[in-house]
């Protein structure tokens, strides 16, 4: 389809051909500013709305670290600010956390928190038991309805290639009926697999054997999703991965830590160990097969310099660090009593933002034009209209 378009394209602004506009510049734009350009004209406002030209307007748009604002929601709108940082260079610093929507949600709740983000869709967790799913650039949401007997966990959403199909992973428990938080007795921890816009429940697909992580950061490589589990008293930790094609759990090897992250970055899979902040330590796995990972470099935070840039807050060394890929490079975020700080792989300073109610998170957001067919058929499904503000 785009070959037919770049065919047919005939001379405009004084001599650039039209696929160029289109192929070159359009393509390019951020989601909000494509959509108000197919107003100037109705050759535009067609090609542009083309899946082709949607697929490759998402692949050129860049993958930004998605922020958390969860824990000061405004409690008399019930609001959350779906917030990015766009470290693009030559942006000014206060230009640089950019609200991609505001959703205004009914009833009363205390927080919420990003658990997946994949090709442009986010789900969100509300005090740690309701979700729902939104595409910030399509303004496309609906709440995610799982059964009300179990407690569950988002551990990742993937797209399922053998089907194209969405899908998430999820793990539950029946509670026990005097403590939410714990498992019932004689239950069992089950994992499941959700098929958005198949009209079925969480299809079971077992008990794990292996440890499940308490986080819901995942990373999807090679078809894999992978975690390092969080719990504090397992010893010899082992990153926990799952086959989506097979839907089979199993563990491999990684470097010695209590408390790291993991992350992609051009093309491999990289560590953020973070057992002695100010101090990190980065490994990158060598060998994908045979589990083989590599020390690459250890990064020591600037605390006086931070600690300067925050108004010389002589408060406790408290920093929550956050390793996350952006354009190309690994961009170190801190969070540092009421700053957000931006430190670069030299470990050097590089911006710091006085937002007291933003906190970095392990994922990005790469914005997506191209229309999901599930949507429509989940219940509660709305587009540009509210939760939308």
């Amino acid at each position: 389809m785009a070959k037919a378009a770049r065919a047919g394209a005939t001379p405009s602004l004084g001599g650039l051909l039209e696929e160029i506009v289109i192929w070159e510049i359009l393509v390019r734009l951020p989601p909000k500013a494509l959509l108000r350009c197919r107003a100037v004209c109705r050759s535009w406002r067609s090609v542009t709305s083309t899946h082709d030209f949607l697929l490759a307007h998402h692949a050129l748009q860049p993958a930004l670290p998605l922020l958390d604002n969860g824990d000061y929601i405004d409690l008399i709108n019930n609001s959350i600010d779906i917030c990015c940082l766009n470290n693009r260079p030559g942006l000014a610093a206060p230009d640089q956390l950019q609200s991609v929507a505001l959703l205004k949600l009914g009833g009363n709740f205390a927080y919420s928190h990003p658990v997946a983000s994949c090709d442009g869709i986010l789900i969100f967790c509300i005090d740690d038991s309701d979700f729902f799913i939104c595409n910030p650039a399509t303004r496309q949401y609906a709440p995610l309805l799982l059964p009300t007997d179990r407690r569950w966990t988002l551990l990742g959403m993937y797209p399922h290639t053998p089907t194209g199909e969405y899908r998430l992973l999820l793990y539950s428990y029946k509670p026990n009926p005097y403590n939410d938080d714990e498992l019932a007795p004689g239950g069992q921890v089950s994992c499941h697999v959700l098929s958005l816009g198949s009209g079925q429940p969480p299809r079971r697909i077992g008990c794990p054997d292996v440890s499940m992580p308490e986080c819901e950061h995942h990373v999807l490589f090679r078809g894999n999703l992978h975690w390092f589990p969080s719990h504090e008293d397992i010893e010899g930790k082992m990153i926990v991965l799952f086959d989506t094609t097979s839907e089979s759990l199993r563990e491999m090897r990684a470097p010695v830590a209590d408390y790291a992250h993991l992350f992609e970055v051009d093309g491999k899979l990289g560590m953020a160990i973070l057992d002695f902040v100010p101090t990190i330590d980065i490994w990158m796995l060598q060998n994908y097969e045979r589990e083989v990972w590599a020390f690459n470099c250890r990064i020591e935070l600037p605390v006086t310099e931070i600690r300067g840039q925050c108004n010389r807050y002589d408060g406790p060394l408290d920093l929550d660090v956050v390793v996350v890929p952006g354009d190309g490079e690994l961009l170190m975020l801190v969070k540092f009593a009421e700053w957000l700080i931006r430190v670069g792989m030299d470990g050097k300073l590089v911006a710091a933002f006085h937002r007291k109610e933003v906190d970095p998170t392990y994922f990005q957001l790469k914005q997506s034009l191209v229309p999901h067919n599930f949507f429509p058929t989940l219940d509660g499904y709305v587009v540009n209209a509210l939760p939308f503000i």
